[in-house]
């Protein structure tokens, strides 16, 4: 089947945030909720607590099945020579961890007595092949697409994992972030031993802030 309109198509899914939109929306502070001494309010805002995190688990799970589909897309358009060969390696390998990832946060979705999200049968990264930060006609790019997704995915991790209200969540979320950053820092080595003088780590940091020191254009 050939994906390539795929990649141009507006996604159904409008009222999730990109990544970019959860950069963004991480970095804008919350209201404070007022304590309530009535045990109805309580009641209540512990409701709330679990409808908040049931959406941002629902929205992290929209985009570990955005990174599966966008892997398994990648790994069709590759080609069979030794980068690519190299590329696809690492790609099946960062998408094993994508599926842990999915299975982790529908899981933790139904014990709040929430519904995941179910995947798409397609996904729209264009915006990221419009900025230059990867594309599809070469191996070299569709790894650059990849890294651009992988750290925007560890800097949204990073912000919102700190607006879930569930302690045992909060660490689920910050855990899943630190493995979206190292799978950037992998796709970066797997350039640096192809002979692409590069750092591996490129900052103390994968935030915001250094966000283009980790990105690599095309």
């Amino acid at each position: 089947m050939d994906y390539s309109n795929d990649l141009t198509k507006k996604s159904s899914r409008r009222s999730m945030f990109s990544h970019r939109e959860i950069v963004v929306s991480g970095a804008i502070a919350g209201v404070a909720t007022a304590f309530v001494p009535l045990i109805g309010e309580k009641a209540e805002a512990q409701s709330g607590d679990k409808r908040n995190d049931v959406k941002i688990l629902n929205n992290a799970l929209y985009y570990e099945h955005q990174a599966i589909w966008a892997y398994r897309f990648a790994a069709g358009k590759l080609t069979n020579t030794d980068v690519g060969k190299a590329v696809l390696a690492l790609a099946l390998r960062n998408q094993a961890d994508h599926k842990q990832h999915r299975d982790a946060l529908a899981a933790a979705v139904r014990n709040l007595g929430g519904t995941p999200v179910k995947a798409e049968s397609s996904y729209d990264v264009s915006s990221y092949i419009k900025k230059g930060e990867g594309n599809i006609d070469t191996d070299v790019n569709i790894a650059k697409l990849a890294l651009a997704l992988e750290v925007d995915a560890a800097i949204a991790y990073t912000l919102e994992a700190a607006k879930l209200k569930t302690p045992k969540f909060v660490t689920v979320g910050a855990s899943i972030g630190t493995t979206e950053s190292a799978h950037a820092a992998a796709i970066r080595a797997t350039f640096r031993a192809l002979g692409v003088g590069i750092e591996i780590v490129p900052a103390a940091f994968v935030s915001v802030e250094n966000r283009n020191a980790w990105i690599l254009k095309v």
